[in-house]
């Protein structure tokens, strides 16, 4: 996907009039493209319209108008993007009882490692690459960055409804898996610049 610029941006006070619609628009396409997999895992697959959202929502929160300070935005958001050919996710682990927070967290140590999160199309696998930094040996982040660099022979399979597609954590504590919604499915191959077979 083309990187977003300062030239994607709304002005500050143009988004704030338009901030109401496009707050709508944006809960639409993200209800499309979310999936929680078991209780206390849900990933968001990003693009270019539900980063540019938060990059606004950052400036607007923030009061964010330098333009070296709206460029860090730009380039943070950026590293998210997903390259052409893959896809991209903001993987949320969930835990709602704030004293257990930390030591629920804890339980999805090595939730990073190879064939533990994955996208299953058919007999066909794409495993997650996590973003570094977010996992750490004394204490594991509730918020990771994923990416899927999916094969040929997987897109294609993703391309035909007959054959099933879930969403996979196969994690030593935890092993969960979900039906992709056409929906969801939908919202890949866009992201793959794909249309159905």
């Amino acid at each position: 996907m083309t990187p977003l610029t300062k030239h994607d941006l709304l002005p500050y006070a143009e988004y704030e009039l338009a901030r109401q619609t496009i707050r709508q628009n944006i809960i639409a396409l993200k209800k499309r493209r979310r999936i929680s997999v078991g209780p206390y895992i849900t990933l968001v697959f990003e693009n270019r319209e539900t980063l540019l959202f938060q990059i606004q929502e950052m400036i607007r929160t923030e009061r964010i108008f330098e333009p070296e300070k709206v460029q860090e935005e730009l380039d943070v958001y950026n590293a998210i993007l997903p390259a052409d050919g893959n896809l991209s996710a903001t993987l949320f682990i969930e835990i709602t009882q704030e004293e257990d927070i930390q030591k629920r967290l804890d339980t999805f140590h090595n939730i990073d490692q190879p064939e533990t999160v994955l996208i299953k199309v058919s007999n066909h696998k794409v495993d997650a690459n996590f973003e570094a930094g977010h996992s750490k040996e004394d204490k594991m982040s509730a918020v990771h960055f994923v990416q899927f660099n999916p094969s040929p022979i997987w897109i294609d399979a993703l391309k035909t409804l007959t054959c099933e597609a879930s969403m996979v954590i196969n994690h030593e504590q935890y092993q969960e898996r979900q039906e992709v919604p056409e929906a969801l499915r939908l919202e890949w191959l866009a992201d793959l610049g794909e249309t159905l077979s």
